[in-house]
């Protein structure tokens, strides 16, 4: 292969690498929930980030506004402190009570959660926050949680993370921030936390078994070469012998 081939080759890969930064960039730019670790589970309680970048370039993000949705009858929701911001919990009378996987009967449910910047805090430019809640019991009846939310910029400025992308569609401008649920696995909210930590515990001896044998691997490759070493000189040598002695006779 030529020096100009590897040149276009790597060339090409550079593309590639920028242009999947570049998506990447675009793509994190959203308003979006996560969470970390073991999955929320049906009916259960989970930990949930509202991860908030600031896409202004002048500025700052002063304000997020998160809904939950009533059908959803979620009873509590506590929010972590973060410094600088302060945090208001929503609860509203539900037009219909909800019942949840338990069997409870809620009546009163959470409604928003507002985060609000204290004087001269703001996520700057090429910055970003989190926001965690824990909340439950989370609904049971559903595979996915959808919260629409409203960034505040400084100077009024405001985006709508609302929209709802459709099955096989094009992701929204906007999308509202989602998760996913994991079908209740146990008797009670702990045991998907329970499973989790299972589940973690096989990961990590798998990964042990996977490194002990890919080490025994390595070693036996080692020796292997060695020996095969070992023949190619042996023989080389044996050759420049047969050689010396055929230009003696």
């Amino acid at each position: 292969m030529s020096h100009h081939v590897f040149k276009r080759a790597g060339v090409l890969a550079a593309t590639v690498g920028i242009t999947g930064l570049l998506g990447a960039g675009i793509a994190s730019a959203h308003v979006t929930a996560n969470v970390y670790g073991a999955p929320a589970t049906q009916g259960g309680y989970g930990a949930i980030f509202f991860r908030v970048p600031n896409e202004d370039a002048k500025l700052g993000t002063i304000g997020l506004e998160v809904d939950f949705k009533p059908e959803y009858g979620i009873g509590s929701v506590s929010t972590k402190p973060i410094p600088g911001w302060t945090a208001q919990v929503t609860k509203s009378t539900l037009p219909q009570p909800v019942t949840t996987a338990s069997g409870t009967k809620i009546t009163e449910a959470v409604t928003k959660v507002v985060w609000t910047a204290e004087a001269g805090t703001k996520i700057g430019q090429n910055q970003f926050q989190e926001f965690e809640v824990s909340a439950g019991p989370l609904p049971g009846n559903v595979n996915q949680l959808e919260f629409p939310a409203i960034q505040t910029y400084e100077a009024g400025k405001v985006v709508s993370w609302n929209e709802t992308a459709t099955a096989g569609g094009e992701e929204p401008e906007h999308p509202a921030p989602t998760i996913k649920l994991a079908a209740k696995s146990g008797g009670d909210e702990h045991a998907g936390m329970t499973a989790s930590t299972t589940n973690a515990e096989t990961q990590a001896a798998a990964a042990d078994s996977s490194d002990s044998t890919a080490r025994w691997l390595g070693g036996a490759g080692l020796v292997v070469g060695a020996l095969g070493l070992g023949f190619g000189v042996g023989a080389i040598t044996r050759s420049r012998r047969t050689g010396n002695t055929e230009g003696t006779k």
